[in-house]
C-alpha cells in the first residue's frame, strides 16, 4: 500500500509526511453523478471530488481540516461517528439534491431499511458513503480549489445577469420619445403619479418574485419555471408559451423601432434606399440578423454588448442632464427650452389633456416601459446564484430606473414649455402685457399655438430631450442602445424560456425546440424559431395593433407570478420558506389585481384575448394531463382544501337520507380482479367511497417491501385508467388477518367504509381447508364489525392475473426484439461494440423465449386451444362490466329485509349509464295463500321509497323442497368434506373431529337442513326466472358463528348461485339505509 499522505488532508504541515496506518487518495467523481450546475456556486467548489480510504488496522483516528468529528474512527468492518458505531450520516446537501429526479444524479442517504434492519453485510457497502467515507462529508473537500476547466459553463453575477440587463429593458425608447409628451399631457404631479402607480405594480411583482425565487433551486426557464413550479404545468404551461412569443414579437417591435429611428435620419439627408416603409422592412432584417448571430455567438458576447449599450445609454441620460443646466440659445429658447425656471415648472406642474386624452390613457401608453424588470430572471439557467441575483438585480434596477424616470420627467417639466413656435421672432417687449403663461414672462409670445398647429414644446416635439441635450447625436446614440439592447435581451429570453417549456414536454410536439448545444446548453433551434417569427411581424409592419396584446401577455405573466405567491402563502404549505422575508401573502394579492387592473386599462379587448388565450392553452394542458409532479402550491391547496371539508364533515351528524355505500373492494392487485372493481364503480364513482385493498401476505420483509413499492404504483394505475377509488394495502400473515386490520383502520372521519366487496372463492373446494376458513373468517369479520356485504360471482372467475403475467412476458419479449433490431442497426453503424450488444440481445431473447416456455407448461396443463379459448372468455368476462348493459333486467330477490341496501345497490346500478337501459324486477318470498296482498304491499312500500320497477314477483314456494335431482347434486358436492360420523363408532368419530374439524358433521346438516333446502330451492327458482336477467341480486344468506361450518356455508353459496348470470350476494347490516321521510 502507498503510505504517503496526501497533502491535501494534512494541510501544509502534514504535506509529505508519511502515515503508518494508512492512506488517502483522492478519486474523480465517476460520471454518472451529476450535480445541478447551480450547486457549484453553493459552496464555491465547482468539480465534485470523492475520498476512496485504505485502512489496516482498527481503531485508526482521522482529523482533516475540520471535516470530521475528533472522535470519528474507521475500521474494515464498521465506522464510528461521534465516539460510537453507527450507519447514519450527518447531514449533507447532496442527499437533498435532484430530489426526485429521473435524470439527475442523486446520492442517498441509508434507507430506513438499511438502520433498521439486522447488520449483514460490510457497514461500508451501506449507500450514502462514497468508498467507505462515514457520513459522506468526504464528497467535497473544503480545502481543495476548484480545477481550472476550460470548458466550465458561463454564468454571470447579479450585476451583469440581472442588473444591467432589467436597466436596459426599462429604459426604453420611451424614457427618450415619449415622456416628454407624457409629461406636457399629465403634468409633472399626474407624471410622477403615473411613473409611481407604474414601480409600485413592478416593485410588487418583484417582491413575489423575490419570494419564490428565494424558495428553493432556480433553473433555467424564467417567469415559465417560477409560475409553473407554483401554480403548476396548467398555468406555467400557458404563460411559458405566451411569453416566449411575446418576447419573440417584442423583437419585432423593437428592431422596428430601431429602423424608423434610422430611416428618418436617411430621410432627412435624403438617402432613402426605396420608401420609408420598405426601408424600415431592410434595416430591420438586416439588424436582427445581425442581433441573431451575437446571440448565437455565445451568452458571453451577448452580454459584453449588453454592457457596451449600457454605457452609451448612461451617457445618453448624462448627456440630457448636462444639458438642462447649460445656458439656452436663442434657437432653443423659440423651441421652448428656456433652462430651469420656476414659471415654466408651476405652469407645468398640473395636467393639461387634449385629443381625447385622460390620465388612464396616458398611463396606459407609459406602462409598457415598466415591464422590463423579468429580463434578469429570464436566464436563471445561466445565473451563478439565481435565488440571490434575481431579488437583489431586479429590485435594484426597478428603484434607479424609478427615480430615472421620475427625475427626467421633473427636468424636462421645469426646463420646457407645453407649446412653442419655433420661431426666433415671436419675441414680446418688456412693456407688452403678458396673457399668463410662462413663456410671456420669459420674453416669447407662443399665443398662435392656441390657434395652429405647432411643432415645438412638450405636447409637439417627440425630440425634445435631443434638443434639452448638450450634444443632439448621444441622444441618437441613446435611442439606438435602447432598442437594440431590449431586442438583444427579448432574443434571448425567448428561447431561453421557450426551450424550457419544451423540455418539460408539456406541449408534446414542441419538444424538438428543447434541444441546447455547446457547454450553455445554446437553445439554437429556439433562437432560429425566434428569428422568423421576429422577421415575419418586421416584414408585416403592423406592430400597432398587436402591441396591446404583446403588453397584455407581460402583464398576464406578472398577475400570476404575484398570484402564485399569495396562492403558495395561503395554502401553508411546509415547504413554502423563502429566504426573502419582505413579502405579504395580502400585498402579493393586491399585486394580482393591479396588474389585471392594468390589462383592461391600457386596452381592455386585448386583455380579453389575453385572458381567453391562457384559459385555452390550460384547458388544453388540463385535458393532457402532462405526467409532472413539481410540488405546486395547487397541490398543497387541494390537500387543504380536503383537510378541511374532511374535518367539517366530521361535525355532520350521519343521516339515513345521506346514505351511500362506501366500500372496501378486496381486488387484490388492482388489475387482477377487473369486474370485481367495475362493478363496484358503477355505483360508487363520483358518488361514494371506494378503496380497492390487496393483503400481501408471507415474510414480512419481503411483503413490507413490495408493499411500499405498490403503493404508488398502483395509485397511478387507478388514476391513468380513470378509476375513481383508491389503493390500500396492508401486509398480513393471512388473509384474514390482513382484511381485519383493513376493516378496521380503513378510511377518514365520515369517509370511513361501510359495506364489503369481495368475489366468489371460485377454487373452495380444491383450496387448503386453512384458506377456506380464513374467507368464510372474513364474511364472519365484516358482519363483527357491522359492514355490509356484497359478494360478486361470475361463472367464468374474477381473477386474471395468469392472463396478465403472460402478457407481461410477451411484451418483454416484444421490447427485447425491438431492442435486438436497434443493436443490429448498432452493429451495422458502430461494429464491434455494436456486435457485442447483439450476442448479449441475442442470447437475452432465447432466454426469455426459453423460460416463456417453461412457465406456461408448468402453469397450464390444459391444451393450447383450450386455454386460449378459456383466457378469451374469462377476459370477455373481466370487461363486461366496463360495457353499456344495454336493455334487459336486473332482478333483485330480496328475500330478507337487511335494512335496504339488497335494494339499494341495484337502484344505484340503474340511474348510471352504463345501466339505463336496464329495468328492476322484484322477487319477494310469500305465503300461497296472500300472493296480491304480499305484491301490493311492496309495490306500496317501493313508492315510499320512490323505487321504480318493471315488475314485482311474489314467490309462495320458496320453503319447499327442492327436486331430488337437485338435492342429489348437492350431496354430491358436499360428499368430500363431510365426516360422517353418524357411521362410525364414537372413539373413531372423535378422532376424525379432531383430525379434520373443519368438515360438516351430520348434526350439523341435520340442524340447517331446512336452511339448506332453501338455497337448492332457491337456485332452481333463479334458474326459472332470471336465466335470461343482466344480472341477479339475491339477498346473501348469513351462517352463525360456530354452528355452521366453513365448507357448509361455501356450499349454500356455490349451490345458491351455480349456473347463473352473474350474480350479486348482498346482506346490509340490518340498520336502514332507506326512508321514506323528506
Amino acid at each position: 500500500m502507498d503510505r504517503d499522505f496526501n497533502s491535501s488532508f494534512g494541510g501544509e504541515a502534514g504535506a509529505g509526511a508519511p502515515c503508518s496506518r494508512f492512506h488517502v487518495r483522492l478519486v474523480d467523481e465517476p460520471p454518472e453523478y451529476e450535480p445541478p450546475p447551480l450547486a457549484a456556486g453553493e459552496d464555491g467548489v465547482s468539480h465534485v471530488q470523492r475520498f476512496e480510504f485504505g485502512f489496516q488496522n482498527r481503531g485508526d483516528s482521522l482529523r482533516a481540516d475540520g471535516l470530521y468529528h475528533p472522535c470519528d474512527t474507521f475500521s474494515s468492518s464498521y465506522l464510528k461517528t461521534f465516539g460510537h458505531n453507527t450507519a447514519d450520516r450527518v447531514p449533507r446537501i447532496d442527499f437533498y439534491r435532484n430530489t426526485g429526479s429521473l435524470s439527475g444524479g442523486k446520492i442517498n442517504r441509508p434507507s430506513l431499511a438499511d438502520l433498521h434492519e439486522d447488520l449483514k453485510g460490510d457497514i461500508l457497502s451501506i449507500p450514502g458513503t462514497v468508498d467507505g467515507v462515514a457520513n459522506g462529508d468526504g464528497a467535497v473537500d473544503a480545502g481543495r480549489k476548484p480545477s481550472e476547466n476550460k470548458d466550465e459553463l458561463v454564468r454571470f453575477g447579479w450585476i451583469k445577469g440581472v442588473l444591467v440587463r432589467c436597466m436596459l429593458n426599462i429604459w426604453g425608447v420611451m424614457l427618450f420619445i415619449r415622456l416628454s409628451w407624457i409629461v406636457g399631457q399629465a403634468g409633472i404631479g399626474l407624471g410622477v403619479v403615473i411613473i409611481s402607480l407604474s414601480s409600485v405594480v413592478t416593485v410588487l411583482t418583484g417582491i413575489s418574485m423575490s419570494a419564490i425565487c428565494t424558495n428553493g433551486v432556480v433553473r433555467g426557464g424564467g417567469a415559465y419555471y417560477l409560475i409553473s413550479r407554483s401554480l403548476g404545468p396548467e398555468f406555467g404551461g400557458s404563460i411559458g408559451l405566451i411569453f416566449s412569443f411575446a418576447n419573440a414579437v417584442a423583437v419585432a417591435m423593437y428592431v422596428v423601432g430601431f429602423a424608423e429611428t434610422v430611416v428618418d435620419i436617411l430621410k432627412e439627408n435624403n438617402v432613402l434606399m426605396v420608401d420609408p416603409i420598405s426601408d424600415i422592412r431592410i434595416v430591420g432584417c438586416i439588424t436582427v440578423v445581425v442581433l441573431l448571430g451575437i446571440t448565437v455567438a455565445g451568452m458571453e458576447w451577448e452580454t459584453k454588448a449588453q454592457v457596451v449599450l449600457l454605457i452609451i445609454l448612461l451617457i445618453g441620460i448624462a448627456n440630457f442632464f448636462i444639458g438642462t443646466v447649460i445656458r439656452s440659445t436663442i434657437e432653443k429658447r423659440s423651441k421652448g427650452f428656456f433652462n430651469y425656471q420656476a414659471q415654466v415648472f408651476v405652469e407645468n406642474f398640473g395636467p393639461s389633456f387634449r385629443d381625447g386624452e385622460s390620465f388612464f390613457s396616458v398611463f396606459a401608453i407609459f406602462f409598457p416601459a415598466a415591464t422590463g424588470i423579468l429580463a434578469g430572471a429570464n436566464i436563471s439557467g445561466d445565473l451563478k446564484d439565481p435565488q440571490a441575483a434575481i431579488p437583489k438585480g431586479t429590485m435594484l434596477a426597478i428603484f434607479v430606473t424609478a427615480l430615472t424616470y421620475i427625475a427626467v420627467a421633473i427636468c424636462i417639466g421645469a426646463t420646457v414649455v407645453r407649446d412653442a413656435t419655433g420661431s426666433v421672432n415671436d419675441t414680446i417687449s418688456a412693456l407688452t402685457s403678458c396673457n399668463g403663461s410662462a413663456a410671456c414672462t420669459l420674453g416669447y409670445d407662443f399665443s398662435g399655438c392656441n390657434t395652429q398647429m405647432c411643432n415645438f414644446g412638450l405636447m409637439n416635439n417627440f425630440q425634445v430631450m435631443s434638443m434639452v441635450s448638450g450634444f443632439g447625436p448621444l441622444i441618437t446614440a441613446g435611442i439606438f442602445s435602447a432598442t437594440l439592447s431590449s431586442a438583444l435581451a427579448s432574443l434571448v429570453s425567448a428561447p431561453k424560456i421557450f426551450q424550457a417549456l419544451c423540455k418539460d414536454n408539456i406541449y408534446k410536439g414542441l419538444y424538438f425546440f428543447g434541444k441546447g448545444y455547446g457547454k450553455n446548453n445554446e437553445p439554437i433551434r429556439s433562437y432560429i424559431l425566434t428569428f422568423f417569427i421576429a422577421v415575419a411581424f418586421i416584414l408585416i409592419a403592423e406592430l400597432n395593433t398587436i402591441a396591446p396584446v404583446i403588453s397584455n401577455f407581460f402583464l398576464a405573466s406578472y398577475a400570476l407570478i404575484n398570484f402564485s405567491c399569495f396562492h403558495a402563502s395561503y395554502s401553508k404549505s411546509p415547504g413554502w420558506r423563502p429566504a426573502f422575508k419582505f413579502y405579504n401573502m395580502w400585498v402579493s394579492l393586491l399585486g394580482t389585481v393591479l396588474c389585471c387592473a392594468v390589462m383592461f386599462v391600457i386596452n381592455w379587448w386585448a386583455a380579453v384575448i389575453t385572458v381567453a388565450v391562457v384559459l385555452f392553452l390550460n384547458i388544453y394542458v388540463i385535458y393532457n394531463k402532462p405526467e409532472v409532479n413539481w410540488g405546486s402550491s395547487a397541490q398543497a391547496m387541494s390537500y387543504v382544501t380536503a383537510l378541511q371539508d374532511a374535518l367539517s364533515l366530521t361535525g355532520v351528524n350521519d343521516h339515513i337520507k345521506n346514505f351511500r355505500p362506501q366500500c372496501i373492494v378486496l381486488t387484490g392487485s388492482p388489475k387482477s380482479r377487473p369486474a370485481l372493481l367495475d362493478l363496484t364503480l358503477s355505483f360508487t364513482k363520483n358518488f361514494s367511497l371506494c378503496i380497492c385493498s390487496q393483503v400481501f401476505m408471507g415474510p414480512r420483509k419481503q411483503t413490507v417491501s413490495d408493499m411500499n413499492l405498490s403503493m404508488d404504483n398502483y395509485q397511478q394505475w387507478l388514476s391513468r385508467n380513470k378509476k375513481k377509488a383508491f389503493y390500500a394495502a396492508v401486509a398480513g400473515d393471512n388473509l384474514r388477518d390482513g382484511v381485519k386490520c383493513l376493516l378496521q383502520a380503513s378510511g377518514l372521519g365520515r369517509m370511513k367504509p361501510n359495506t364489503l366487496v369481495i368475489g366468489y372463492k371460485r377454487d373452495w373446494r380444491t383450496a387448503n381447508p386453512q384458506d377456506v376458513e380464513n374467507y368464510v373468517g372474513i364474511l364472519h369479520d365484516a358482519f363483527d364489525f357491522e359492514y355490509g356485504l356484497i359478494i360478486l360471482r361470475i361463472s367464468q372467475g374474477l381473477d386474471i392475473s395468469r392472463i396478465l403475467q403472460i402478457q407481461e412476458e410477451l411484451q418483454r419479449k416484444e421490447e427485447e426484439k425491438i431492442a435486438l433490431e436497434a443493436a443490429k442497426k448498432d452493429e451495422q453503424e458502430h461494429g464491434k461494440q455494436g456486435l457485442r450488444s447483439l450476442k448479449f440481445l441475442n442470447k437475452a431473447v432465447k432466454y426469455s423465449s426459453n423460460t416463456l416456455a417453461v412457465n406456461a407448461q408448468k402453469d397450464f396443463k390444459i391444451s393450447a386451444g383450450h386455454a386460449a379459448d378459456f383466457n378469451q372468455r374469462l377476459l370477455e368476462a373481466s370487461t363486461r362490466f366496463q360495457m353499456n348493459q344495454g336493455k334487459g333486467t336486473i332482478d333483485v330477490w330480496w328475500l330478507f329485509d337487511d335494512g335496504g341496501l339488497t335494494i339499494l345497490i341495484p337502484y344505484l346500478l340503474t340511474i348510471r349509464k352504463k345501466w339505463c337501459g336496464c329495468k328492476l324486477r322484484i322477487f319477494i318470498g310469500g305465503k300461497l295463500d296472500s300472493i296480491n296482498e304480499e305484491k301490493r304491499a311492496m309495490a306500496a312500500l317501493l313508492g315510499k321509497f320512490r323505487i321504480q320497477c318493471a315488475d314485482i314477483k311474489v314467490i309462495g314456494d320458496i320453503n319447499m323442497k327442492p327436486s331430488k335431482e337437485s338435492w342429489k347434486r348437492f350431496e354430491e358436492l358436499i360428499e368430500p368434506y363431510q365426516l360422517h360420523e353418524g357411521s362410525k363408532d364414537p372413539a373413531t368419530a372423535e378422532i376424525l373431529l379432531k383430525e379434520h374439524p373443519w368438515k360438516i358433521t351430520d348434526a350439523e346438516l341435520e340442524r340447517f337442513k331446512d336452511k339448506t333446502y332453501r338455497q337448492v330451492k332457491l337456485n332452481e327458482l333463479l334458474q326459472e326466472n332470471s336465466r335470461s336477467a343482466n344480472i341477479i341480486v339475491v339477498s346473501l344468506p348469513i351462517a352463525r358463528k360456530e354452528a355452521v361450518s366453513s365448507y357448509l356455508y361455501m356450499a349454500w353459496l356455490e349451490i345458491l348461485s351455480r349456473n347463473l348470470p352473474p350474480v350479486i350476494m348482498i346482506r346490509g347490516n340490518q340498520k336502514n339505509v332507506l326512508t321514506f321521510y323528506s
